[in-house]
């Protein structure tokens, strides 16, 4: 759904760096001019949010220890990634370049890092105790950083351990540290480590709630405010401009995807451009992060004055969709299968003629979200992971017409010690989507 380039984008203007940041402060008043008003208008939320502490990471590795002993593993091996900063802090780009930090369940960590990296790697690992302490081994960039790691593991006592990667770690990094570890430390077994990544981060904190309860206001407060500026004759282009444009405003980077008319039909749009006229279907889908937590939101609505069969058509598909939202809202709760959600929505929209199975509901209802947009555990048929209080979801049932036009709602949910809870309101209606919002 979020677009890298875009998103980054965003990201370094909303933190003021750039030739942008350089500009004089009336090249920005003229900029702030020049926006709509209803974006113009808007404040910056910066100051609501309130960063993860290393004291909540250490707690985080604590929990990863407790469950490598739960699994029978000994250490933990993590790459650049979300699950890298979510235990250590480290936030680390290397493209084809080896970095590692492995945590194990009993003692020191260690990192192999590339040796003109050492001062960022020491700088950002000190944000943990166990990182500020971790055994640093550094490689040249003619060395083999492989058998870097499978002498470290001789060291600190792991020659026969079991490993667990994080589930991200691409094939060329697993493939050289199989091979190392078949010559030098031939007793380790390489297994899966997502019991402890997802283990840990399904269960979301109160901090790491009030983060996504934060992100997902700015993503509707953002597309409330470019809903309010949208003209006739405007692309999907001009619309994510303006909704971009609401994110700086407030303080953070977002992204979006927009589809008009039959394009909306695809869930996840189309290429072919599109053009703003009245009576045509709008489906508005993206988010941002605060402080890493991500939100998720689509809104659909139509442009102008609805009227004749087709308006028609597509309030019925709304309210259809708007049940289906609802009743899955219902369903979760703890103790229940992730599965049994998806099938709450879907018996609405099959009883509502829009069947059987995935005919025109084309899509799993939901998906976990917290510092990855999408993650553990998905509300998909076949899944029987129970839920459990402070799992997050999106909830986003939706009938797509081929040809015609597609209707989606989406709301981010987390789960409550009684029920389930949305973090933001129902879209109300086709013609007032952010009405009570």
């Amino acid at each position: 759904m979020f677009s890298r380039r875009r998103f980054l984008r965003a990201g370094t203007i909303a933190a003021g760096t750039g030739f942008a940041a350089l500009a004089p402060a009336l090249n920005a008043e003229e900029k702030s001019n020049s926006l709509p008003s209803s974006i113009a208008s808007l404040k910056s939320m910066q100051d609501q949010a309130r960063p993860i502490t290393s004291e909540e990471r250490e707690a985080r590795q604590e929990k990863a220890r407790q469950l490598m002993h739960a699994n029978h593993l000994d250490a933990f091996l993590l790459m650049e990634g979300t699950s890298l900063n979510y235990f250590s802090g480290v936030r680390w780009w290397g493209g084809e370049r080896f970095f590692a930090l492995v945590l194990p369940a009993r003692g020191r960590a260690l990192c192999v890092c590339p040796a003109f990296e050492e001062g960022r790697a020491r700088e950002q690992l000190a944000a943990t105790s166990a990182g500020k302490s971790a055994d640093v081994r550094v490689w040249q960039e003619d060395q083999n950083p492989y058998e870097l790691l499978a002498h470290g593991f001789k060291d600190i006592g792991l020659a026969s351990a079991t490993l667990g990667l994080e589930e991200t770690v691409r094939f060329v990094f697993t493939d050289g540290i199989t091979k190392a570890a078949s010559q030098f430390t031939p007793q380790l077994k390489i297994a899966s480590g997502t019991p402890v990544t997802a283990g840990c981060r399904m269960i979301k904190s109160d901090h790491e709630l009030a983060l996504m309860a934060l992100a997902n206001r700015v993503t509707l407060t953002a597309f409330h405010a470019a809903y309010q500026a949208i003209r006739e004759g405007m692309t999907h282009g001009d619309i994510e401009d303006l909704i971009i444009s609401a994110n700086q405003r407030l303080g953070f980077p977002g992204e979006v995807d927009i589809d008009i008319g039959e394009n909306s039909s695809f869930p996840h749009g189309s290429v072919v451009p599109q053009v703003i006229r009245e009576g045509v279907l709008v489906l508005i889908d993206g988010g941002g992060p605060v402080e890493g937590y991500m939100s998720d939101i689509s809104r659909t609505f139509i442009f102008g004055k609805p009227s004749g069969p087709l308006a028609e058509k597509m309030k019925k598909n709304f309210e259809i969709v708007h049940r289906a939202q609802a009743a899955a809202l219902k369903a979760a709760r703890p103790g229940a299968e992730c599965q049994a959600v998806d099938a709450a929505a879907r018996k609405v929209i099959t009883d509502a003629g829009y069947g059987p199975d995935y005919k025109f509901f084309t899509h799993r209802l939901g998906h976990g979200i917290g510092m990855d947009g999408h993650e553990w555990p998905y509300l998909v048929r076949g899944n029987t992971q129970l839920l459990a209080p402070n799992m997050t979801f999106s909830d986003e049932p939706g009938i797509y017409i081929r040809g015609e036009f597609g209707v989606r709602l989406e709301d981010d949910m987390h789960i409550t010690e009684t029920g389930a809870e949305l973090f933001t309101p129902q879209s109300p209606s086709l013609e007032e989507p952010f009405a009570g919002s």
